[in-house]
């Protein structure tokens, strides 16, 4: 990643009366838990109200689509950027300024066209049974298509954006061939039919389900920082397995956000773009979501810290995109359900 240029974000002063009367309305993938602290900092600071909608991302790109110019939406903001490019694709969004805050934001994490970015990464590597696998024995991502794991791997189903996100990856990297192939040997080592989310795969792992499942560090961070001693206890018996460390790195996406097309409040919303960038709130992404910051130069949780430093994909995110539709039609040609 670039290195981190320190952005000082300093509004209250210089905004007119005029704008601090302003609102933001913001469509949120996110949970509310998950955002709404950095919201109200960011009203503290300016005086500019942030109305929240939460959903689950594919209805709030369909209640944008519906509600068209007349949508009240300034931003979106969800996970993983294929449903960021789904929305551009739709003409649901339009081209962020190219602000001081942005423009450090590494290239790899905006859209070419500037209609997205990323305000926090998140990891997808493999996660095995300490007690039970031998981590040496693991150091790509092929290699969870050899036989020897046939009936030893909980993974969620192909209807999940992160797992079509990192098949597009690999379609990228590796053709569509290579990947195929992979994917066809892959899924015959599942140890049941996918199901569930990330945590359920952690858990399956613990509980011996299965001995190793593919999912984000944001998930285990959750279980281990969790209040309940159950879930701490099941996710400290899982070990996180940086794959491909010495050709491609491992595989990462992240949380973004968009400008809504016809955004109604579009200087205010710019503003909390930037607000969402600096070194603040970058920093309360990494301790309290226990989500990699976007930017260098910004500290980690002690969780984060444990699970050691890694080399990452160097894909352009937008990519992941493009090869949605090629990456699932590869999934079910290789009968993962």
């Amino acid at each position: 990643m670039k290195k981190f240029i320190f952005f000082s974000f300093v509004v209250t002063s210089l905004l007119s009366p005029l704008v601090l009367a302003e609102q933001v309305n913001l469509y949120s993938a996110r949970k509310e838990a998950l955002i709404k602290p950095l919201l109200d900092k960011f009203t503290q600071q300016t005086g500019i109200s942030v109305n929240l909608v939460t959903g689950k991302a594919d209805n709030l790109i369909t209640r944008l689509k519906s509600e068209g110019k007349y949508s009240p939406a300034d931003l979106l903001i969800t996970t993983d950027v294929g449903r960021l490019y789904r929305a551009k694709q739709q003409g649901l969004t339009q081209q962020i300024t190219l602000s001081e805050a942005v423009a450090t934001v590494p290239s790899q994490f905006r859209d070419e066209q500037g209609h997205w970015l990323g305000l926090s990464l998140r990891a997808r590597p493999i996660m095995v049974a300490a007690n039970s696998v031998n981590a040496q024995t693991i150091t790509s991502l092929e290699d969870l298509a050899d036989p020897q794991w046939k009936g030893r791997v909980c993974i969620r189903s192909s209807n999940n954006i992160y797992n079509q996100s990192m098949v597009a990856a690999l379609i990228a990297q590796l053709g569509e061939s290579a990947t195929q192939q992979w994917v066809n040997d892959f899924v015959k080592n599942f140890a049941r039919p996918p199901q569930g989310g990330d945590r359920d795969q952690i858990k399956a792992v613990a509980a011996g389900l299965c001995d190793l499942a593919i999912a984000n560090t944001y998930y285990l961070a959750g279980m281990l920082s969790s209040d309940d001693e159950t879930t701490q206890q099941q996710a400290k018996k899982v070990t996180v397995i940086w794959p491909n460390q010495n050709s491609r790195g491992a595989h990462i996406n992240i949380s973004g956000v968009a400008l809504a097309k016809h955004a109604p409040n579009k200087e205010s919303a710019l503003l909390l773009i930037d607000f969402l960038l600096s070194q603040e709130s970058q920093l309360w992404y990494a301790t309290a979501n226990h989500e990699y910051p976007v930017l260098d130069g910004v500290a980690w949780s002690d969780i984060l810290q444990s699970f050691g430093q890694f080399k990452t994909e160097q894909v352009p995110l937008g990519q992941l995109g493009e090869l949605n539709a090629a990456a699932v039609q590869l999934m079910d040609r290789a009968g993962w359900k």
